[in-house]
């Protein structure tokens, strides 16, 4: 990717964002003021092995992670992945909204199209070797119904389809899981954990597998950074991987709140 064509395509996502956001903020609902009530936030976070959305692909080094998020039942949430060498590994653009049905049921729709971008070595006529960065394009959608049990126990389940545009990737990745959440654990005053078991179903194309997942997050209500971990172990997998069991540390920031706007 030559230095041009990263110029150009930075002009275009700061255009795609600009649109994406003028958009959000006008399909968000008045309250009964007559006052759009929205919110802004994001979190940067730096991992100790890069960790995608589906938890068993990944970088499989250090990587720092960028969120933001804008709207309120329909929202606009970037997502901007780095090496911490600082060769770029993916940029998401999703789109969710979020539906209730009641206190204890919960629809998410999401949807995104994404880049993922990977550093290739090539040699010259003369045998010089030279490195390029390889983009290539995914459209996703998943649906995500849960219900919160109690206060502390949820449940639902995480429907993905992910496809590949390129011919020469993966083209079609489904994904199917079942998570609980368990959550409010008190470990100190104003600090709290969070449990999420997860096992799920992946295909990607012609090969299939069963795993575990296992999330745990710690953070303090009234301090914005938190810790959190991650484990992943294959039950029975044909897909090809590095990493028969894989964890990771990550460490966040957030940051955000809600603003009004007057019509």
């Amino acid at each position: 990717m030559t230095p041009g064509r990263i110029q150009y395509a930075c002009k275009v996502l700061a255009f795609l964002f600009s649109f994406c956001l003028s958009h959000v903020l006008s399909a968000q609902e008045n309250d009964s003021t007559g006052a759009r009530i929205n919110s802004f936030g994001g979190a940067v976070t730096i991992q100790s092995k890069g960790i995608s959305t589906i938890p068993n692909l990944t970088l499989g080094k250090p990587a720092a992670v960028f969120d933001m998020k804008v709207g309120r039942k329909l929202t606009f949430e970037p997502q901007i992945r780095f090496a911490l060498d600082g060769k770029p590994w993916a940029m998401v653009f999703w789109w969710r909204y979020y539906a209730s049905f009641g206190n204890k049921v919960k629809v998410t729709f999401h949807t995104n199209y994404s880049l993922a971008y990977k550093s290739l070595t090539y040699y010259t006529a003369s045998g010089n070797s030279q490195e390029i960065i390889r983009t290539t394009r995914y459209l996703v959608g998943a649906l995500e119904p849960t219900c919160q049990i109690n206060k502390y126990l949820n449940a639902g389940v995480y429907l993905f389809y992910n496809y590949g545009i390129e011919k020469f990737i993966t083209r079609n990745t489904y994904m199917f899981s079942f998570r609980t959440g368990i959550s409010n654990i008190p470990v100190a005053e104003g600090t709290t954990a969070r449990i999420t078991p997860e096992i799920y179903y992946l295909k990607m194309d012609g090969n299939e597998g069963v795993f575990f997942n296992a999330r745990l997050s710690v953070s303090n209500r009234n301090f914005p950074v938190s810790v959190s971990a991650l484990v992943n172990k294959p039950l029975k997998s044909n897909i090809p991987s590095e990493y028969d069991f894989l964890w990771h540390i990550a460490m966040s920031y957030s940051f955000g709140g809600n603003y009004t706007k007057a019509p």
